[in-house]
């Protein structure tokens, strides 16, 4: 049955509905209109929210944010709510039978029927209600019983989930810890198969891809961001009732044929999932404060914040972190093992895994299964069958009578949405070649590598618009850089975990001429390389092959092509309190030659979740150019 109610559902996703209209009672749809008008139901947010109309940004009105024509019954209903709701009543006459391939308007826009007929108790018998079978039918294949945020933390090596990705999970009725993995959930996302993640991002920006409402198994979900992307998982229970459940789920019904324009920083899945819930309670705003841009990190902010809606919150680590979580309780002979074990190399019988007491013996083969079923999930080839090397770790593990050796990974202390607030604003003073300057930055999102990270990924740095200005003692106040996009992964390596670290960033920023001058110039920046860690996690080391251009009108030849490499490390010197000190230096080869480089230490102080004090010092070197800098700086996150 629920299978059939899948099935179902995305028939509606795919096949175009068109209805005739039969012939209404003309005096009964008048009194409608007229009752509608006097308890001026198109103003109301219940109204607004399932047509998912918001103001327009200039002139007066509304626009709503669905892009499918045929989710509006009136030609001008997308941007006049009393126009739509009108027209609305008028389709619920339309004589049009069920069938696979069309649905009555009354079935079709089931949420907004199952409103209006409550606000305007309509007459059964001058407004015959339709059965909806397929409706039911799918709304009896997921039985829902609760509904969960299932929030999956940040993956950098995705451009469509640098952020983390939420999505919502029905539970159904007969659901237990052991079978939740059989429930549905209800996700947004842009419909492309593009792999190429500079495309993805571009067209992204620019809402060039369809976003669409789809769902199916949650167990594909959990395979894909658990096991293949090495993701956490946070799920928040919803503290719904059954009412208010079918109100999303008779909403999600209306959105599964529709597609709205994707845009990377707005109308993406955060948003739009806060669009579906909020349909649930007619005091629920959800969406209204994320105008510019939503953050998925955000979205589940704002959940929790409303009252009486978040009961419960449960955290489940990836695979990845249950394999590093066994590896760190392992010594170094023991680590040895289980990589001979994982590979292939060493037998489960082996005389130096016999050697070990039987607790030790367990903790290495636990230790090996979880290390062979992560290296069959990013696609490792090297072992000709590893279900079968599984196979038998697990049986000479059942062999030990010894109980589990590795406790349950730890529950981070804080939730992701208990961090600090994504954006930044900053006010610092310092002085750079003697000469003293007052600056005021701003950041629309998200995190660096010194802002504190819990709640966030460890060693993930996602900047998006940050804008600083900076006034002189001696200069009037100018435009000392603007990044819209600045992004640095350090994913740590040993001899288990072999990840690649990168950056990029791109945007404006003053450089140094040839008649001493620091115009604005282009610059675009990338590298790889490789980060490791100290085994009690509170020192972070990176180094990269880094290449660099700029292009200005001023520069010699209008351009500057070079590369070099960069090195680092950021130590946690005690909680709330991170050091970082860094070098940098390249050989620009083409336009204006040059071989700048720099050094520097930062220290940040975490005074509250979202407080902090910072000090930067650097030592440069710019065209002949050699000058200190120094900058003691606040900074306020909301």
């Amino acid at each position: 049955m629920r299978w059939t109610g899948l099935l179902i559902f995305c028939a509606a996703l795919v096949l175009p509905q068109t209805y005739a209209f039969g012939a209404p009672d003309t005096a009964y749809l008048a009194d409608l209109t007229d009752k509608a008008r006097r308890l001026h139901l198109a103003d109301r947010p219940e109204w607004l929210k399932l047509v998912h109309y918001v103001p327009n940004l200039v002139e007066p009105g509304v626009h709503g944010l669905v892009d499918s024509p045929p989710f509006y019954n009136a030609p001008d209903g997308k941007n006049n709510p009393q126009s739509e709701l009108e027209a609305t009543l008028a389709s619920f006459y339309s004589e049009i039978e069920e069938t696979d391939k069309q649905q009555n308007p009354q079935c079709l826009f089931i949420a907004r029927y199952t409103w209006l007929k409550e606000q305007l108790g309509f007459d059964p018998q001058r407004l015959p209600q339709r059965e909806c079978k397929r409706f039911r039918q799918w709304h009896a294949s997921l039985n829902p019983g609760g509904m969960t945020i299932v929030f999956a933390s940040a993956y950098l090596n995705s451009p469509s989930s640098m952020y983390g990705h939420p999505l919502l999970r029905v539970d159904a009725k007969d659901q237990d810890e052991h079978t939740r993995l059989l429930a549905y959930a209800i996700t947004f996302a842009a419909n492309t198969n593009e792999t190429n993640g500079l495309a993805f991002a571009i067209n992204g920006l620019f809402g060039g891809y369809p976003g669409e409402f789809s769902i199916l198994p949650y167990y594909l979900k959990v395979r894909e961001y658990s096991n293949l992307e090495n993701r956490d998982i946070w799920e928040y229970a919803l503290n719904f009732s059954p009412e208010e459940m079918d109100r999303i789920l008779m909403h999600a019904w209306e959105l599964g044929p529709t597609y709205f324009q994707y845009f990377f920083f707005d109308e993406n899945c955060a948003y739009h999932l806060l669009g579906l819930l909020q349909v649930a309670r007619p005091d629920l705003d959800l969406t209204s404060r994320f105008r510019w841009w939503a953050i998925p990190s955000d979205s589940v902010r704002e959940i929790v914040r409303q009252q009486n809606m978040v009961k419960d919150v449960v955290y489940r680590p990836s695979s990845a972190t249950v394999t590093r979580f066994r590896l760190a309780g392992l010594n170094d002979a023991e680590r040895e093992l289980v990589k001979g074990l994982s590979t292939g190399q060493l037998g489960a019988d082996d005389p130096a895994l016999r050697a070990l007491p039987g607790a030790r013996d367990a903790a290495v083969l636990e230790a090996g299964e979880d290390y062979v079923n992560y290296r069959r999930a990013i696609g490792k080839t090297d072992v000709a069958d590893p279900g079968e090397l599984e196979h038998q770790l697990l049986t000479a593990r059942s062999r030990l009578d010894v109980a589990e050796q590795s406790p349950a990974v730890p529950v981070p202390e804080v939730h992701p949405d208990q961090g600090h607030g994504s954006s930044r604003v900053t006010m610092g003073a310092g002085r750079r070649d003697g000469q003293g300057f007052q600056e005021v930055s701003t950041r629309a999102t998200y995190h660096d590598l010194m802002d504190d990270d819990r709640g966030y990924a460890r060693g993930a740095q996602i900047e998006f618009f940050s804008l600083a200005f900076r006034h002189y003692d001696n200069y009037a106040t100018r435009l000392e850089s603007f990044t819209p996009i600045e992004i640095m992964s350090l994913s740590p390596r040993d001899e288990f975990f072999q990840a690649m670290s990168w950056k990029v960033s791109a945007g404006l920023q003053r450089v140094r001429v040839a008649d001493g001058t620091q115009p604005l110039a282009f610059s675009l920046d990338g590298g790889a390389g490789g980060s490791w860690s100290n085994k009690g996690d509170t020192a972070l080391w990176y180094a990269f092959f880094d290449n660099s251009v700029r292009v200005g009108a001023t520069m010699l030849n209008g351009y500057a092509l070079g590369a070099g490499a960069s090195a680092g490390g950021l130590v946690d010197v005690m909680p709330g309190w991170r050091v970082h000190a860094f070098a940098r230096s390249l050989r620009y080869f083409a336009g204006q030659r040059d071989t700048p480089w720099t050094y520097g230490l930062s220290q940040r102080v975490t005074l509250g979740r979202d407080l902090a004090l910072r000090l930067d010092l650097t030592r440069n070197r710019e065209l002949n150019w050699y000058y200190n800098s120094g900058m003691a700086s606040v900074l306020f996150y909301f």
